[in-house]
């Protein structure tokens, strides 16, 4: 009884605030009541929806709101669910079928006009009994309450900063970094680019003198566009895959870091294509170290805007083994470019393709499990998370005592045909039940770069605002910085950060750099307006600008087993807990960080002696060289290159050829 009649006296007020109006068709239907609105909360925030006006649905030249959605069924509250899902915290109908989504600051931003209540009259396609707007009209509606997102503004030096460390020489399609404290670049050779050697090699120690510290490399085919990783081998070889076209595509290419910083090494990358070579041309494929420490090539295209490469093969190649057919790359081509890889502690295999994902096993690559397909745009599920639409992915960090899903973090992407950059983040747990945590971030951004950072945060930068990858298919640089810390709460974990002034869009990359630092290269758009670019960056973080000292450490043990105890001497200077974390060599390319992963494994101290417990197994830490950083609170060590899992494939003994040079196990 008393619920009927605060129903009645709701109503009642609902119905006088429509007479006050003096809106006939208002009295008729009505806009969507806060009682109702509130049934579009999906998000389990405090707060509600509320409707605000009749606004003009354009101002300016320019739509109030870009992300639309036509349906025959639309009602408001249809509307305001699906905006909400994806952060938006204003909505509007309009012409009684079209739902708008986007920030109540659009607004002002397009010129809009609060208009009559009488001009939003016609009735909702989906619901007869309530107004949704009219011709260029829309009825709009405000989230209030607990924000569904809240952006982080931090400024000065905790905004980091970006610094010019040098003017470059060549534009690198693919950068990684090397066990012997160096940074090598690849590039598109020859196809006409100015210094075309194909490879160079960085000396940041040596930048005071430019002719020190970079060093001219050479390959034998093109490299535009193929796949590296780091080798578990001794000598943390680098290997380099496929290329653009003809006897590059099935290129196999080797370098062996030598010197170290301040001191010149002499080697250079290896490569004959008339013994060793892949099983089937690619250009665009991804490539990772798998828990038997051999190689695993994924995807790709035959050649230059060529047909697909629907199939996997395996490095070194076993006795009489072929290739292995994927459907599900066949289907989704040409968007699954550039998939992302990931080994699971189960064991299986996480690839991330176009907005698909699945769970391959790690023996026969059959799939094991097929995850819910990734959330795109608000108002285009088809928007792609890979190459060209291009997104970039990172590993979240993984703790001891390494019980606990691996999580995956996609950030950016665009859309099929109209290139319309996405604005978000989605993240998943895989071995659960794989279902897409979806997060706003502050800017739309397509060809971004993710780099992971010793303290567990990481930093999302370069990219556009519009567009796809490729020569001039995007358009507006995003010169923004943002970091993302998922220690906190999800939908505040990002923060608006420091600006570059260079534009930094197709073919730019971002690695960590052995000291906390991240190298920023490359951006080669083709569009008539941005430069190709040859200078390069570093971002600095906000944990070296804050003028505490850097921890620093020593140690013997270099070369780990699984389960073992470690001793380092450290020194550190109080600022906050002690931890260590281990970071994956990474290759970055188009959004693709080959073998980034980060790990914090167990770590306890008795005055300046630590023990570190490495990581259990290979499925939480696949084979191979990490840096390894001690942690003052937040600010990090120089980093020293460790191996753990030893060489299991073998491949230091490979490739069996008198042309290659090789550490031997």
């Amino acid at each position: 009884m008393a619920a009927s009649l605060f129903q009645s006296a709701l109503s009642l007020l609902f119905w006088l605030s429509l007479l006050a109006s003096s809106d006939a068709s208002a009295v008729a239907k009505g806009a969507l009541t806060v009682r109702q609105a509130r049934t579009a909360q999906k998000t389990g925030l405090p707060g509600s929806w509320q409707y605000q006006a009749c606004i003009t649905s354009e101002g300016n030249g320019r739509r109030v709101w870009k992300y639309q959605i036509i349906s025959q069924t639309a009602t408001a509250t249809s509307c305001l669910t699906q905006c909400q899902s994806f952060g938006y915290q204003a909505a509007g109908i309009e012409y009684g079928n079209e739902c708008w989504c986007g920030d109540a600051v659009d607004i002002a931003a397009a010129g809009s006009t609060t208009a009559a209540e009488t001009d939003c009259g016609v009735a909702c396609a989906g619901d007869n009994r309530y107004n949704c707007g009219g011709g260029n009209r829309l009825s709009w509606y405000l989230w209030t309450g607990t924000p569904l997102y809240v952006w982080n503004y931090p400024t000065g030096a905790n905004a980091g900063r970006y610094e010019l460390i040098s003017g470059g020489v060549v534009i690198p399609l693919l950068t990684t970094s090397g066990v012997n404290g160096k940074y090598t670049f690849v590039e598109k050779f020859g196809t006409g680019a100015p210094n075309s050697t194909g490879a160079y090699e960085l000396d940041v120690s040596q930048l005071a003198n430019p002719s020190l510290a970079w060093r001219e490399m050479h390959v034998k085919t093109d490299v535009f566009c193929s796949a590296s990783v780091t080798l578990p081998d001794k000598a943390g070889r680098q290997i380099n895959i496929g290329g653009w076209s003809g006897d590059s595509t099935f290129g196999i290419r080797l370098y062996w870091p030598d010197g170290s910083p301040g001191v010149p090494g002499v080697n250079d990358w290896q490569e004959n294509v008339n013994v060793l070579k892949l099983q089937r041309g690619r250009w665009y494929p991804t490539a990772m170290v798998m828990t038997n420490g051999s190689i695993l090539v994924v995807g790709g295209q035959t050649g230059s805007n060529g047909p697909p490469q629907p199939n996997l093969e395996i490095l070194p190649r076993p006795s009489g083994a072929g290739v292995v057919y994927a459907d599900w790359l066949e289907r989704t081509d040409p968007n699954n470019l550039y998939p992302f890889l990931a080994i699971l502690p189960s064991g299986g295999i996480f690839v991330g393709y176009y907005n698909e994902a699945r769970i391959l096993d790690p023996v026969t690559f059959n799939t094991i499990k097929t995850l819910p397909n990734m959330p795109g745009a608000v108002n285009n599920p088809g928007a792609g998370r890979t190459y060209p639409l291009e997104g970039s992915a990172m590993l979240l960090p993984q703790y001891a005592p390494f019980t606990g899903p691996l999580g995956i973090l996609i950030c950016g992407g665009s859309t099929i045909g109209a290139g319309i950059a996405l604005d978000n983040c989605v993240s998943s747990q895989p071995e659960g039940d794989g279902a897409w945590t979806l997060e706003r971030m502050p800017s739309q951004r397509v060809m971004p770069c993710m780099t992971a950072l010793p303290d567990g945060t990481y930093m999302i930068l370069n990219g556009a605002h519009q567009g796809a990858a490729g020569f001039g298919l995007a358009t507006d640089p995003n010169r923004n910085a943002v970091l993302y810390d998922p220690s906190k709460p999800v939908n505040q974990r990002m923060s608006v950060m420091a600006n570059t002034t260079i534009a930094r869009m197709y073919h730019s990359e971002a690695i960590l750099m052995q000291d906390g630092r991240v190298l920023v290269s490359g951006s080669d758009p083709e569009d008539g307006k941005n430069p190709q670019e040859y200078r390069v960056e570093v971002f600095v973080p906000p944990y070296l600008l804050a003028g505490r000292p850097r921890p620093s450490f020593t140690i013997a043990n270099k070369n780990w087993d699984y389960g073992a105890s470690i001793p380092i001497t450290v020194q550190v200077n109080g600022g906050g807990a002690t931890r260590v974390s281990m970071l994956g060599a990474e290759s970055s390319t188009h959004g693709n960080t080959m073998g980034q992963r980060t790990l914090f494994p167990a770590v306890s101290c008795a005055g300046a002696t630590c023990t570190i417990t490495t990581p259990p197994n290979k499925n939480v830490c696949p084979p191979g060289w990490y840096q390894l950083f001690l942690l003052d609170g937040p600010t990090p060590s120089i980093s020293t290159w460790v191996r753990i899992g030893g060489d299991p494939a073998a491949l230091g003994n490979w490739p069996p050829y008198p042309d290659f040079k090789k550490p031997g196990l």
